[in-house]
């Protein structure tokens, strides 16, 4: 993994997030758009369709350099990457992306949750989220594992069982 280059987070025009990505990667950037299938019905039929988990926002991996800024924003639908201050985009953190996808790769039914869920860090020990890293958070009678992306103010949750986990 290329130490110099880090995650951040794009933000693009109203449902241009697959048109954005497709465009990053013919020009040979490393992108990740976390998506999830929904059923959707019409009245002559029935079908499973992929809805980006975070509508408007996609993540590019890439050098910390205005070169590299300027060509991504020079992309198809991109508008914006999200940043915490006047200057440069924040990186979002390797971890945050890595539990995303192995949330999303799990195929394990997912909610967003709009504000972010603070907690004890810990981290999935067996199953197939085995080494994602979040919170963990008890509703009635269920655990739900949630990671934060704190960039975009929104966390990620899934139900989990609570012997598959242990504190961080």
């Amino acid at each position: 993994m290329d130490t110099d280059r880090k995650w951040y987070a794009l933000y693009v025009k109203s449902r241009h997030e697959y048109v954005t990505h497709g465009e990053l990667v013919q020009k040979g950037m490393e992108t990740f758009l976390p998506s999830v299938k929904k059923l959707r019905q019409w009245k002559d039929r029935k079908k499973f369709i992929d809805f980006p988990l975070f509508p408007g926002y996609l993540f590019v991996y890439m050098h910390e350099n205005p070169e590299e800024y300027i060509n991504a924003l020079k992309t198809r639908g991109a508008v914006r990457f999200l940043s915490s201050g006047m200057t440069f985009p924040t990186p979002v953190s390797s971890e945050e992306i890595n539990t995303l996808k192995l949330l999303i790769e799990s195929g394990e039914p997912l909610d967003v949750y709009p504000h972010l869920k603070k907690g004890n860090p810990v981290r999935v020990r067996r199953g197939p989220l085995s080494g994602a890293v979040g919170v963990i958070d008890n509703k009635v009678d269920q655990y739900i594992f949630m990671v934060n992306v704190d960039i975009l103010g929104r966390c990620v949750g899934v139900n989990i069982y609570a012997d598959d986990i242990e504190l961080n």
